[in-house]
């Protein structure tokens, strides 16, 4: 039991630094200030960010459920994020138009960003 409870607080440990890491890197990323706009109510910058977290997130999980290894956990989520990095400048017009509160830009780069983090997730696995 004690050396599931440590496997279980080592992966629950690195994948919340991750998912930390990547939402400071994310954040950095987007053309515009991601928290000073959602802590002013921006629901377009709020829709958008979720995308992309949820977007990173169904890879990490995948990860944890199919890698053998803290390490090879860690790859898959640098590998993770960097997509979700594609995404956002693939979407950057769209993304530029966040700041304004455009929510319908939002949903387009919310929704690209998830529905490559689940593509992402399920590749994972083979």
């Amino acid at each position: 039991m004690l050396a599931a409870t440590l496997a279980f607080l080592s992966y629950l440990g690195v994948s919340a630094a991750l998912l930390a890491a990547f939402i400071f890197i994310y954040a950095r990323a987007t053309p515009y200030k991601e928290f000073a706009l959602i802590a002013h109510d921006n629901l377009a910058a709020a829709i958008a960010f979720a995308g992309a977290v949820l977007g990173f997130t169904a890879p990490l999980v995948a990860s944890i459920y199919y890698t053998q290894s803290l390490g090879e956990m860690c790859l898959w989520a640098g590998i993770t994020c960097l997509v979700q990095l594609v995404v956002l400048l693939a979407l950057r017009r769209q993304a530029r138009r966040i700041e304004d509160g455009h929510v319908a830009s939002a949903v387009v780069v919310a929704t690209v960003s998830f529905a490559v983090g689940l593509l992402n997730a399920v590749s994972i696995s083979h």
